[in-house]
């Protein structure tokens, strides 16, 4: 139970620390684009031009643009391999947002693990415990990782969370465009995910 408070204080000091939860009302501060800056200055022919991010429609106001790889040995995936992770019975595409179950729109045959509730989970994602929070996770699911978009810190963090868990990182990958990016696209979404508990159970090879 220590260890768990512990993993949810990591989560929420990653989310602190990457300007992800907000501001005080009334407040208006400019929109980030890096954890370290707002703006770019281009030097064009015509001299320096200044580069900004503005609320869009698709976007959202909090965190700031996420690198492809959010954890060294995690793999990035494009909208073409997550919709063939939906029909892989050995892969769990993971929704992490930390929103109320069920989800009004998600992505089609998903699975909602909060991101600070992942290590509640990890007997669920096909990992075998060795010991007070120790886990062996040979054997376990292949994961795909996504929350809100570009901007969003959610699943990064809850990609942290997994690696310091025990989680191969070869196991793991990274939607960045999550439900920005789907939906900006035009692709199909639905209310609410599917059950943990419908997952299709994976021979085990080693312990």
């Amino acid at each position: 139970m220590h260890d768990q408070r512990m993993n949810r204080w990591i989560a929420l000091a990653l989310l602190t620390a990457l300007g992800c939860l907000g501001v005080q009302a009334g407040e208006n501060p400019p929109l980030r684009i890096t954890k370290e800056s707002h703006e770019f200055v281009v030097q064009t022919p015509r001299g320096p031009l200044v580069i900004t991010r503005v609320k869009t429609a698709f976007g959202i106001d909090k965190g700031y643009i996420q690198p492809l790889v959010p954890q060294p040995g995690v793999t990035p995936v494009t909208e073409i391999e997550v919709m063939k992770a939906l029909n892989d019975p050995a892969t769990l595409v993971i929704d992490m947002r930390d929103e109320d179950a069920p989800l009004k729109t998600t992505i089609p045959n998903t699975y909602h693990i909060p991101y600070n509730e992942l290590e509640d989970h990890m007997a669920e994602l096909g990992c075998a415990s060795i010991g007070k929070n120790q886990w062996n996770c040979a054997d376990a699911y292949n994961l795909v990782g996504f929350c809100y978009g570009p901007m969003c810190v959610q699943s990064p963090a809850g990609i942290a969370i997994l690696v310091h868990m025990g989680f191969p990182v070869s196991k793991i990958s990274y939607y960045r465009g999550g439900m920005t990016d789907w939906v900006a696209l035009g692709l199909t979404t639905v209310s609410g995910n599917r059950p943990l508990s419908s997952r299709v159970k994976l021979p085990v090879h080693s312990q």
